[in-house]
């Protein structure tokens, strides 16, 4: 009797376990949701919305990984690869809407939009097919194509098309050459103020969606100051390597 009564409660408890882990790969594929809703503010034109749709793509994209480790996934789940799942979310979100983006908002310099475009689709395309796409401390090895966060740069700085060009092109390159950028979660040195820094970096990116992509100056300052934190540890990470 008690040995019947332990099997179900097993039965019970990798029921749970199995109900959990469908519950993240369903967290995770509502990626292609947000993104859809993304594309269809970029089709209108409605840039802060389409920001505000990536945002909530971005935040699923942070949650799902410690989520999918805690409920041990890969072990609950094994017929169904959630690292396959995410990079399609991810092309799509930080790629693919992007390109399309910039084109449609004239971005680009006349008659380079088709080009800018492809380099963005392709060198993506590539990074995501990279077998090594971080390092032992989890930097990512290369640009790692997260061009969301690139257009919005571009945007909320009015960047001219000469520079949207050249920065394409650049990070495009970089996206095949060892230079490091840090991962403000995974990363553990420094974490603490990574994390600080992301945070007040989404609290300022949500005030620059309320206000058009038009805030405040002093919201500017600190997405700038933001960027040249991340940039300058990937920098220092990269030089760091190179001098080993």
């Amino acid at each position: 009797m008690a040995g019947t009564l332990n099997h179900a409660m097993s039965d019970a408890a990798k029921h749970e376990q199995r109900l959990a882990a469908a519950a993240v790969h369903t967290l995770t594929a509502s990626g292609v949701v947000w993104a859809f809703l993304a594309l269809i503010a970029a089709v209108r034109a409605d840039w802060p919305m389409m920001f505000a749709w990536l945002g909530v793509a971005l935040i699923v994209d942070g949650v799902d990984g410690p989520l999918a480790r805690k409920v041990g996934i890969a072990r609950v789940l094994p017929g169904w690869n959630g690292e396959i799942l995410d990079l399609v979310v991810d092309y799509l979100t930080y790629a693919f809407i992007p390109a399309y983006a910039a084109l449609s908002a004239g971005l680009f310099p006349d008659n380079f939009g088709l080009v800018g475009a492809a380099i963005i689709c392709l060198s993506s395309a590539g990074f995501f097919a990279k077998r090594d796409q971080k390092s032992a401390d989890n930097y990512f090895i290369g640009f790692p194509a997260v061009w969301n966060l690139v257009l919005f740069y571009w945007m909320v700085f009015d960047s001219g098309p000469e520079l949207v060009m050249a920065s394409t092109v650049a990070l495009g390159l970089l996206t095949f050459f060892p230079i490091l950028f840090i991962h403000p979660v995974r990363v553990s040195r420094f974490r603490n103020i990574s994390l600080a820094v992301t945070a007040i970096s989404f609290v300022l990116a949500l005030i620059t969606v309320v206000q058009d992509l038009a805030p405040p100056e002093w919201v500017r300052i600190g997405l700038a100051a933001a960027l040249v934190y991340l940039l300058g540890v990937s920098l220092w990470r990269t030089l760091l390597g190179a001098a080993k």
